[in-house]
């Protein structure tokens, strides 16, 4: 009994340092929270049963609340999440500029980014040039809201066409359809054609069966992901060779992103969840939430997973917090949580993204865990080997990728850099072949595709603009010819 009560008078000394949040109280409150669930455990003699683990729990909290790890990796920068100084954001949010906000809805799009462009120009030195900046990217992106209520926005749809060549009479294989945003324009271009829609998000295919109604006998929606594909097809009478164009847009759909309840976002506070969409056969009813990965995934698994899939420099050092947090009386179960984490130990005080802004130091983390969980290197891997099989000899197939991962994958596919049916880990010219027979090795590396074009292709800067998050995209598009 006095062991427990010496364990719990040091809880209460621990908290003193803990001030609450006023602001947050009801429960919102971790110190709040802390609080009570000790008081509750002791009076239910909690810690009489099991004494080491309470001191596995008061080291825990201990260095949470002594900040160990923002106390060994200090910031060096203070500045807002804008990336302007406090005084720089007092300029950047004068009057004048409040002022031509409150004339948005009295002028178009156009006008008014061109209006506020010249008015803050007129107002910023050249000593301010980063205000400025700031300024044409905030509008860019208010205008882009502004025109756009779509869930999702096509990537660079135009080159998508111009590779695809759709014409009429054509069987044509959409097989992340997403919003349907590329199907539409193919439809559009094209409208006697047979579209297949194929995509495992349950949303995405509501908006397949709605474009079914718009182009009756045209469209045949298909739930699945790519290795239920086959299935699926000879379900509807596709058999291989016989398909004239396919299309891949890997990676997420804004709207994943948008829906706090996917728990994709960092930005949304959600549970951890990271799946993409229905769980309907007996391997996705039974594979592991991103939940599951960090509470019971072993310390050296869950490093590969952030450092491989998600190219984490300080892949261990967050491991370790991530493990650390298994034994602090607050669990990690909301995406919040873990962003916050992630940024207590990352020893960076920010990192910019391609266009210069500020990122999440917790983004490359919630990459790794969702392309685990959702199995998606293994899938695009698969995908591109049935894209192969039901292409027609000289039928067309365009893809385009957002993260080197994705990206490589499809480059050694379309390059014959394979091993066994699976991109081939290392580039060709790291590849030995010394031990192995020549005909054979001429044989796996016979090339089935040729480019339609020289170099990747990447979003006009003003598609950038108007959509941000296609700032990554890379479009390779091939023809097969075996």
């Amino acid at each position: 009994m006095a062991a427990a009560a010496g364990s719990y008078k040091r809880f209460l000394t621990l908290l003193e340092k803990w001030p609450i949040d006023k602001n947050k109280l009801g429960g919102r409150d971790l110190g709040e929270y802390l609080r009570h669930y000790i008081n509750q455990a002791y009076k239910e003699n909690k810690f009489e049963k099991n004494i080491k683990y309470w001191d596995q729990q008061y080291i825990a909290l201990q260095k949470l609340v002594n900040d160990d790890h923002k106390n060994k990796y200090k910031r060096s920068l203070s500045s807002s999440a804008t990336g302007l100084t406090a005084q720089q954001c007092n300029i950047a949010l004068s009057d004048e500029f409040f002022e031509e906000i409150k004339k948005r809805t009295n002028q178009s799009s156009k006008s008014y980014f061109l209006c506020v462009m010249i008015k803050s120009k007129m107002l910023l030195s050249k000593k301010n040039l980063v205000i400025f900046r700031f300024l044409r990217k905030l509008c860019s992106v208010s205008k882009s809201f502004a025109e756009n209520n779509l869930a999702h926005a096509s990537v660079m749809p135009e080159e998508t066409l111009k590779y695809l060549k759709p014409e009429n009479n054509q069987t044509i294989l959409d097989m992340t359809f997403g919003a349907g945003g590329h199907s539409r324009r193919i439809l559009q271009v094209s409208p006697n054609i047979k579209l297949l829609a194929l995509d495992r998000d349950p949303r995405a295919y509501g908006y397949a069966q709605q474009l079914q109604k718009e182009y009756p006998d045209k469209v045949i929606p298909l739930l699945g992901c790519f290795s239920e594909l086959p299935s699926l097809l000879k379900a509807e009478g596709i058999r291989p060779n016989s398909v004239d164009s396919i299309l891949f847009d890997f990676g997420c759909s804004s709207m994943q992103f948008d829906e706090a309840h996917r728990g994709f976002s960092i930005s949304k506070k959600w549970t951890i969840r990271y799946e993409d969409g229905w769980r309907q056969t007996f391997r996705q009813l039974y594979a592991p939430t991103a939940a599951d990965v960090l509470a019971n995934a072993t310390e050296e698994d869950l490093y590969k997973i952030i450092k491989y899939y998600g190219e984490e420099k300080q892949a261990r050092k967050i491991t370790r917090a991530i493990v650390d947090a298994r034994y602090l009386l607050k669990k990690l179960t909301t995406t919040e949580e873990l962003a916050d984490l992630v940024d207590s130990v990352v020893t960076e005080d920010f990192r910019l993204d391609k266009l210069q802004r500020r990122s999440h130091v917790a983004t490359k983390t919630f990459q790794a865990l969702r392309i685990f969980v959702n199995n998606e290197l293994n899938e695009i891997n698969y995908g591109l080997i049935l894209a192969h099989h039901y292409l027609k000899i000289g039928g067309r197939m365009v893809t385009i990728t957002f993260h080197s991962l994705e990206d490589t994958i499809v480059k050694r596919h379309l390059s014959g850099n394979l091993l066994e049916n699976a991109a081939n880990p290392l580039p060709l010219k790291f590849s030995s072949h010394a031990s192995v027979d020549g005909d054979i090795v001429k044989g796996i590396m016979e090339l089935k595709w040729r480019s339609l074009h020289k170099h990747v292709l990447v979003p006009r800067y003003e598609e950038i603009e108007e959509n941000p998050r296609s700032r990554s995209a890379k479009l390779r598009a091939a023809i097969k010819i075996c």
